[in-house]
């Protein structure tokens, strides 16, 4: 299965570490140059700076199409850009990224999108973890991670 995440969704993961979740789940997931960039470098001190840089199952793949990320940053992020690119180049089977512009920018270039929930929900029924959705979703609140209810209540836990 080919995966690519966004920043928001390691970050989130790591300030509750349950980075390796992903692991988990995918075994090997695809982040572009930007993406490391920002959780890494810019990120440098901050929850999942050393845990992306340390985790040798997260692997960087530049993006071929240049002109198409160009594009997609007059609207996003260029770590998002990059993201949903990369996903297109690599033919992706899930793209995990939080954000709803983005999401919906995937969303109609046909990419199969998932967040944050979606995985630690799906840790959850795997019983990769244990706990309760709405406690993880209470320390994520803590940890300045913004989750809407809306969002939550999709969920039906």
């Amino acid at each position: 299965m080919i995966v690519v995440v966004d920043s928001g969704p390691l970050i989130a993961l790591s300030k509750v570490n349950l980075l390796f979740i992903l692991r988990e789940i995918f075994k090997k997931v695809y982040i572009p140059p930007a993406v490391r960039m920002e959780v890494v470098d810019m990120g440098r001190g901050l929850p999942g700076a050393n845990e992306v840089r340390q985790a040798g199952w997260i692997k960087v793949k530049e993006i071929k199409d240049i002109l198409a990320c160009e594009a997609l940053k007059h609207e996003l992020g260029r770590g998002e850009a990059e993201a949903i690119i990369l996903a297109k180049e690599l033919d992706a089977d899930v793209l995990i990224i939080d954000d709803k512009i983005p999401r919906d920018i995937a969303k109609s270039m046909g990419l199969e999108i998932a967040g944050t929930l979606a995985l630690i929900n799906e840790a959850l029924e795997r019983k990769i973890i244990a706990g309760s959705f709405l406690k993880i979703i209470e320390e994520l609140r803590r940890k300045q991670v913004w989750i809407s209810d809306e969002l939550i209540s999709s969920f039906n836990q």
